[in-house]
């Protein structure tokens, strides 16, 4: 006879690919709203848009790169509004401190005993979604402020720990052709970005139709698709997408693909590539392929869904050699030549 908590491991079992399948469908049709809410304010970028969703959903966080004028600001704060989240802009230039962004303390009198004491002010950190604009215009010291924001989802002042709002989202963006006055992210930060976005040109189609829009003085009203009790529902029904142990495998042997120093590394890796990508990279591929099956509608994640999200994971991760450099060779290009390479099963 089977023991009773047996038999309730195996009901679990037995239910959650179900409750997965409905959690998948309601997902599906909340994105499908939101792209049809957001196509009224941005022309295109569904994309884009997709990778912020998974990146949110797997509880990441999102670096945009794209030279100005491809609405990026105006993209995170109309997501802010769908999403029904507080939103925060921090607009990162040389002098900005670590206190700027996290908050300080300051002395207040109390006007009934007359006595002083201090209070934490809480920084523009303390947002559901945080865009850290043009990140790299600022030093280390304060880019290194939002580096336990984005790790521990707490912040530390004074000796004092502080909690974040839970949903935490940090989108950064940066403009690829000017590189004066900028200080370039560290590795160790780079990495606790999930996903790498980059926002490319319109097309000429699109293009017409953003001239047109932005011309024309009608305000578009957005209204909330999601709300932060829905977001929290859906970070924790992405843990339990259904990855099979082949597609998990084909993940981890992509991104060990990557490394130059591993003795299976094929030879133009180990001329292109002085790094290559850490565990945590193997983390996002199968997070960020899970939160895709799930805004297609699907409970399981596929072999293409780890194919969709291996640019955005790798391309901020992998550190390009000199004759990858001199070559013209780009980061997206040995990808390419990775997902041609690397099979999906061995």
């Amino acid at each position: 006879m089977v023991p009773a908590d047996a038999r309730a491991a195996t009901a679990t079992r037995a239910t959650a690919p179900e409750a997965v399948a409905g959690e998948a469908e309601g997902v599906a049709a909340a994105h499908r709203r939101m792209v049809a809410a957001l196509s009224r304010v941005i022309v295109g970028q569904e994309e884009v848009l997709d990778l912020l969703l998974m990146a949110l959903f797997c509880k990441g966080h999102c670096i945009l790169e794209g030279v100005p004028g491809l609405a990026k600001t105006l993209m995170i704060s109309s997501l802010a509004r769908l999403l029904s989240m507080r939103f925060s802009r921090i607009q990162f230039t040389p002098d900005l401190m670590p206190s700027d962004i996290t908050g300080t303390e300051i002395l207040q009198e109390d006007k009934t005993t007359g006595g002083r004491e201090l209070r934490f002010v809480k920084g523009p950190v303390f947002a559901n979604l945080v865009l850290a604009d043009e990140i790299n215009r600022t030093p280390p010291k304060t880019q290194a402020a939002l580096l336990q924001a984005m790790q521990e989802y707490h912040v530390t002042v004074a000796g004092r720990s502080f909690d974040l709002p839970q949903p935490f989202f940090v989108l950064g963006t940066q403009n690829p052709i000017e590189s004066e006055g900028t200080y370039p992210l560290p590795e160790a930060q780079l990495d606790r970005f999930m996903f790498k976005v980059t926002v490319d040109y319109p097309s000429l189609e699109d293009e017409i139709r953003v001239a047109t829009a932005t011309t024309s003085g009608h305000a578009v009203e957005l209204e909330p698709v999601l709300t932060e009790a829905d977001i929290l529902r859906i970070q924790a029904v992405v843990c339990e997408v259904i990855v099979a142990e082949p597609v998990a495998a084909y993940a981890v042997r992509l991104a060990r693909a990557t490394r130059p120093g591993d003795p299976a590394a094929r030879p133009d890796i180990r001329r292109w590539l002085s790094w290559g990508a850490g565990p945590r990279a193997c983390q996002a591929l199968l997070l960020g392929a899970k939160a895709r099956a799930l805004l297609d509608g699907r409970p399981s994640a596929a072999f293409d869904d780890v194919r969709a999200v291996a640019k955005p994971v790798l391309r901020h991760r992998l550190v390009a050699s000199f004759t990858a450099e001199s070559e013209g060779i780009t980061t997206d290009a040995i990808i390419d030549t990775l997902l041609d390479a690397v099979p999906e099963t061995t």
